[in-house]
């Protein structure tokens, strides 16, 4: 009984890590004074979801950002949660959402792999989390 309970609930977490999934992930590579960048990838997931957060251990504080028109200016701002509808691509691109790394530990090269969480709320209120290594690419 023991096993099958075990087995059980590594069964419901792979299930939960498999309910998004991750196309091309990258970040933006950097300057050596630079502190911030940002990163970019398609989500997709099997049931309506939403990323409520992020975390990186390359950068101190991790959002996800918005960008858009605000009368006649381009605005960034951090969001609460990033909808995921059901079965719908949602692109992480620049000059839209995206996700924002700031208080950059060290410069990223071109060709390093950034370590990426994502923390994603089913409507059932359950929390998962995403792991991701993103490729830094050049400017």
């Amino acid at each position: 009984m023991r096993r099958f309970l075990l087995a059980s609930a590594l069964f419901t977490v792979f299930a939960a890590h498999a309910q998004v999934k991750v196309d091309d992930p990258w970040v933006r590579a950097t300057v050596a004074p630079q502190k911030a960048t940002g990163a970019f990838m398609q989500l997709t997931s099997t049931k309506a979801a939403k990323v409520v957060a992020a975390s990186s251990p390359v950068a101190e504080m991790v959002e996800i950002h918005e960008m858009k028109m605000d009368d006649g200016v381009m605005k960034m701002r951090a969001v609460d949660a990033l909808a995921l509808p059901a079965g719908q691509p949602v692109a992480l691109k620049p000059g839209s959402y995206h996700v924002m790394l700031m208080g950059l530990k060290a410069p990223i090269k071109a060709g390093d792999t950034v370590p990426l969480t994502l923390t994603v709320e089913g409507e059932d209120k359950q929390r998962t989390t995403v792991e991701i290594k993103a490729e830094a690419r050049g400017r």
